[in-house]
């Protein structure tokens, strides 16, 4: 049965894939419709990660089943990437009132799950759209961090985890000034690095650990950029 169900889906996904590329055009001139193009865009980013990640945990990370659905993913989030693009790039940040926090989720998962150029391309964007409250500021911060991830910095808001081999265990990507942390969150919204470490990922935050890492961290950086 849930094999069917798997089948059933990507049939779903596919046929979306191929009626709805060609019109994203039209999709924007009526609201109605840019919610439209965003319900689709969500499902064709969303579904083949599940169905992924389904698979990794029945038949493991290698297994045909599971690059089959990355396969599907990465070819439609090319697509997903330039349309959400295609509607930022002529028509600005979409009013909240009119997507809403669905749809602000999709324009940024998609921007998240784009290359590190993408991201820092709409950042100033997406501070707008913040400062005029048509987007959450975890958005912004989860894309902040991510940048600053991928270029090998320290983050600044906490949001960012990482596996490490070596412990065999998920940690928080160092972090920029760990003892000011809950300011910086605060300054935008964001509730307390201990409560959304807990609720997001089930991890608990240790201050005076993190010191440490951050420590390590830019002791490391500056050990390798001489």
């Amino acid at each position: 049965m849930r094999k069917i169900l798997f089948l059933l889906v990507l049939v779903s996904i596919s046929c979306t894939n191929s009626s709805k590329t060609s019109t994203d055009k039209k999709l924007i001139k009526s609201d109605e419709q840019l919610v439209a193009m965003l319900d689709s865009i969500w499902i064709l980013e969303q579904e083949p990660i599940t169905l992924r990640d389904s698979m990794i945990e029945i038949y493991g990370a290698n297994s045909n089943e599971a690059k089959k659905y990355q396969l599907i993913y990465e070819k439609n989030h090319a697509k997903n990437e330039e349309r959400i693009k295609n509607l930022l790039d002529n028509n600005g940040w979409p009013k909240k009132s009119v997507i809403g926090e669905q749809g602000n989720w999709t324009i940024c998962n998609v921007i998240q799950h784009s290359e590190n150029d993408v991201r820092i391309k709409y950042i100033p964007m997406m501070k707008e759209a913040v400062l005029a409250n048509q987007l959450a500021p975890r958005f912004l911060v989860r894309a902040q961090d991510r940048i600053a991830t991928e270029l090998g910095e320290l983050q600044i808001y906490g949001g960012q985890m990482k596996y490490y081999p070596d412990t065999k265990s998920f940690n928080v990507w160092p972090v920029f000034d760990p003892e000011n942390i809950d300011k910086r969150r605060a300054e935008i919204g964001l509730e307390p690095i201990t409560e959304f470490l807990k609720a997001r990922f089930d991890f608990d935050w240790n201050l005076e650990e993190q010191i440490q890492r951050t420590k390590e961290f830019e002791k490391q950086k500056k050990k390798t950029s001489n």
